[in-house]
Formats: structure tokens, sequence, C-alpha cells
């Protein structure tokens, strides 16, 4: 199982690479949701159910935002992720480590739903894609925290990239 659940974590940081790439920003969401599904998938094969129930939310939350950013749509996941997280803590008696992995899920509800803009949705991801990196290296995730590691590294890069971009170009003064 734990192969299956490694190539399907592969699968995942290769589609959410894809994603972060992305200038639009519905074409964002899909490719992340796609991502997200596979993710989903991995941590659940690994018995990791609070990042396998978060990025399950994060994959229908990034469909739905494709088509509208209203509050409520943010309230209601972001509802769904606290529910789960009691569920989780207060019932099943999971570790604290469930808290990571929820907040985590919660920064990305708000930014997906409630923000527009790419990259100020990227600099909200740090925050939340280093959560996610602990916990994932908390559960012994593999490509989890690989799939952290490359998000991280994708938004730092288009941030950079974007900055450079909209910087003035200098003259040479040898000219």
């Amino acid at each position: 199982m734990l192969n299956w659940a490694e190539a399907i974590g592969a699968l995942a940081v290769i589609l959410n690479a894809i994603g972060y790439r992305q200038n639009d920003v519905n074409a964002y969401r899909l490719w992340v949701a796609l991502a997200l599904a596979a993710i989903s998938t991995h941590f659940f094969l690994l018995g990791a159910m609070a990042a396998g129930i978060g990025c399950a939310l994060a994959c229908v939350r990034n469909i739905i935002a494709m088509r509208t950013q209203h509050w409520l749509v943010a309230a209601v996941f972001v509802t769904g992720n606290l529910g789960f997280l009691g569920w989780e803590f207060f019932i099943l008696e999971h570790s604290a480590l469930v808290f990571i992995a929820y907040a985590s899920s919660i920064i990305f509800t708000l930014g997906t739903v409630l923000l527009n803009e790419a990259t100020r949705i990227r600099q909200w991801f740090i925050l939340a894609e280093g959560l996610g990196l602990i916990y994932a290296l908390s559960v012994g995730s593999i490509f989890g925290s690989v799939f952290n590691i490359v998000n991280l590294s994708s938004i730092g890069i288009k941030l950079w990239q974007d900055k450079k971009m909209a910087e003035p170009q200098r003259e040479d003064p040898s000219a």
C-alpha cells in the first residue's frame, strides 16, 4: 500500500507544480484541485486522516471557487474544517497534530476563496505550506513532504520572477 500511496503522492507533486506556475487564477484552481485529489488519496492511504480530509475538502473548494468567491463558501469550508477538527480531536482522540493540518487547510480555504490575485494567494500559501510540511514530516509522508517543499519552492520562484518582471529595466550606462 505504501508504494501506491507514494506513487499517487508523486503524481500530486507534478500536478501541483503545474498549478503553481499558472498566471490565471482559475487555471491555478483547477490544476491544484487535481493535485489535491491525488494528495488526499495519498494521505488516506497512509492513514493520515486530517490531511486526507483537509485536502479532499480543498479539492471541492477549489472547484467551487472557480465559479464563486462568495464569503459564504469560505464560511462553509472553514466550518467544515473546524467540524472535522473537533471530530478527530475530541471524538477520535487523535493527537494535537490535527490542529496543524486543519490550520493549514483553513488558510488555504481563505486564500483560495477570498483572494482573486495569484500573487496574494501565493504569499499567504507560504504559511499554509509550511504548516503542511510540519504535518507531513510528522506523519512520515515522503511525498507529502516533497509536495510541500516543491510548492514552497515554486511559490518562491514565481514570486521572485513576478518581482523581477515588475522592476523597471535599467539602461546600461556604458552604452
